[in-house]
């Protein structure tokens, strides 16, 4: 059961989702360095697609600097890393996919 406050996290429609995972998909640092500084906020929350915004990052982030800061971010929020897509595929699975070696290390490091 979510709390008021938690409910006010899910604005993103139609996908069920929190702010965070957008902007970990289009990068936007700044948001979501004040996001993830938020009390309670839900950090590992699975929208429609099954993804959380660590799975975001990686399945449609570039690999770039950008990318692999999110992800360390992310990390050090202490997000779930384990945590797979509805087929199973965790983030450190689709990062190697994609040929992402900063990131595949940095979820390493941290598993």
């Amino acid at each position: 059961m979510l709390s008021n406050r938690q409910r006010e996290f899910f604005k993103a429609k139609p996908l069920r989702c929190t702010a965070l995972i957008p902007a970990c998909e289009r990068g936007h640092v700044k948001i979501i360095e004040r996001l993830l500084k938020i009390e309670d906020f839900p950090k590992d929350h699975i929208n429609n697609l099954g993804w959380t915004a660590l799975l975001e990052t990686v399945i449609l982030g570039d690999g770039t600097q950008k990318y692999i800061d999110i992800v360390q971010m992310l990390i050090e929020a202490s997000c779930n890393i384990y945590i797979a897509d509805k087929d199973g595929v965790t983030a450190l699975e689709h990062a190697q996919k994609s040929g992402f070696t900063e990131m595949v290390n940095l979820l390493k490091a941290n598993g």
